[in-house]
């Protein structure tokens, strides 16, 4: 199979051997009734792993038929999604407490489900791209008036203009605070359940900004 996770947290760029070969996996001795199944074994090994490195070595079994170079490299790809998969799961479980949901019939489970899933994505949608493009502006996730919601949280003394608007990993971490995130500088970066809480505080927060802006316009003054 693989090693854990955590072995491979770093990054890098490498070469990979790709085989693959059909294989017939015989039932259990108790279970002899339900015949043989036929699979396709895909194992792929980095070639020159860094120094004092075990070599990354993936072995898949999958039921789609495999009979060529580019199909093996699919499967591979596929395979690669697992760790997002598990991460939007992860918030799905831990962040909108889906398995929590006391609800009375199917209809409104489902019905739930279908925003909790949302939700989901677009908490696991930030986690994933402010890290992978820290530097972009934050307006391609964030609103400005979420943005600037989130500035005027932060107690700055003034809200910036739109084309100086703070980066994504910028906002991304001060919503972080939001939720409990106290980006010690060995916390790394904050994850999907911290950016959950802290999103579901800037919703009020936004909410907020824009009532008093539009109350300032008016004349009227704020409660």
């Amino acid at each position: 199979m693989h090693p854990p996770l955590e072995d491979y947290s770093i990054a890098r760029t490498t070469r990979m051997a790709v085989t693959f070969d059909r294989v017939t996996l015989q039932p259990p001795q108790n279970k002899r009734s339900q015949g043989p199944v036929t699979l396709d074994v895909i194992r792929a090994k980095e070639l020159d792993p860094l120094k004092g490195e075990k070599p990354f070595t993936w072995t898949l079994l999958t039921t789609v038929p495999t009979q060529t170079l580019e199909d093996a490299c699919e499967r591979i790809a596929w395979y690669t999604q697992r760790w997002q998969i598990e991460v939007y799961h992860r918030t799905l479980k831990t962040g909108c407490r889906i398995e929590e949901r006391q609800l009375g019939s199917a209809d409104s489970l489902e019905a739930c489900l279908g925003v909790d899933l949302v939700v989901a994505w677009r908490v696991s949608v930030l986690t994933h791209q402010s890290r992978e493009d820290p530097d972009a502006p934050c307006t391609v996730y964030f609103t400005p008036e979420q943005w600037k919601a989130l500035w005027v949280r932060t107690g700055a003394a003034a809200i910036p203009e739109d084309q100086d608007e703070p980066t994504l990993r910028e906002a991304t971490r001060t919503v972080a605070t939001l939720g409990g995130f106290l980006g010690r500088k060995g916390d790394g970066e904050p994850g999907a359940q911290v950016l959950w809480k802290g999103l579901q505080r800037l919703d009020d927060i936004t909410h907020t900004f824009c009532l008093t802006l539009e109350m300032e316009r008016s004349g009227r003054a704020p409660p």
